[in-house]
């Protein structure tokens, strides 16, 4: 039956930035398809670790500051979910973080906290996790993207740049990584309503601008990421190489 082929019962997931917003989302997803999940996250993940419980899903939570993380560090935190879940079948690199200057002011520092956590981190988790993966049959990556990866922005010089990094990231570990059967795919959010964004739906001017220019007529939720998150971690998606699924109510077909 082709519902069978969504079905990850018995598959180990981790998930970044997985105390809120979408990588949360994604999780409880992955986790109602039957998932175990291990949650990266600089904070507590109360809220996953309390919905996994409710779903009797396995869950560990592994703290960790991707914006300080070495590559030891991302390395530790593949062999640790290995290690405590007895496997890992599905990485997904969903902890992202903005940083908002003119680009004729934009500091070094925060420049390089940005391409650290959006891009640099993904770059090594994803060689950790893909060298378990290629040791053990194959396995899922699922990188989150963004409308800005398309687009440019408005002092968002080190995110757009991060998110386009992110697809070609994606485009080059998937042509290597296919013939070991690891699946590298990515999820293109547009506007979304999480935290990182409540200044900007709250915004007098850019707030209602945006919200007119997206065909479905309203912002997208993180459960909106679930179902293109659970196809991309899922057997269903096994010949899916390379993809960018955009979620974003149609924002980049206007």
């Amino acid at each position: 039956m082709i519902l069978d082929a969504f079905d990850l019962h018995g598959r180990v997931a981790l998930v970044t930035g997985a105390s809120r917003g979408l990588g949360c989302g994604m999780a409880q997803g992955l986790a109602e398809a039957g998932a175990d999940i291990v949650g990266v996250s600089r904070g507590t993940c109360d809220a996953l670790a309390e919905a996994t419980a409710t779903l009797g899903r396995r869950f560990l939570h592994l703290p960790c500051d991707l914006a300080t993380a070495t590559v030891a560090d991302l390395q530790a935190l593949v062999a640790r979910a290995v290690e405590t879940m007895g496997g890992l079948d599905i990485l997904v690199n969903a902890a992202g973080i903005n940083i908002r200057h003119p680009s004729l002011e934009f500091p070094e520092g925060d420049w390089d906290k940005v391409l650290q956590v959006n891009l640099k981190s993904v770059m090594f988790l994803s060689q950790a996790a893909a060298r378990h993966f290629a040791q053990h049959g194959g396995g899922k990556i699922i990188n989150v993207a963004s409308a800005l990866s398309y687009q440019g922005g408005y002092t968002v010089p080190a995110y757009a740049a991060s998110k386009h990094g992110i697809l070609g990231l994606t485009r080059s570990l998937a042509n290597e990584f296919a013939a070991l059967h690891i699946n590298v795919n990515a999820i293109v959010p547009g506007y979304m309503m999480t935290d990182m964004n409540t200044a900007l739906m709250e915004d007098p001017v850019r707030g209602p601008a945006i919200m007119a220019r997206i065909p479905a007529g309203r912002w997208g939720t993180p459960e909106d990421l679930q179902g293109a998150a659970v196809f991309l971690a899922s057997k269903a998606s096994d010949y899916c190489h390379a993809a960018s699924i955009e979620v974003d109510g149609a924002w980049l077909s206007r």
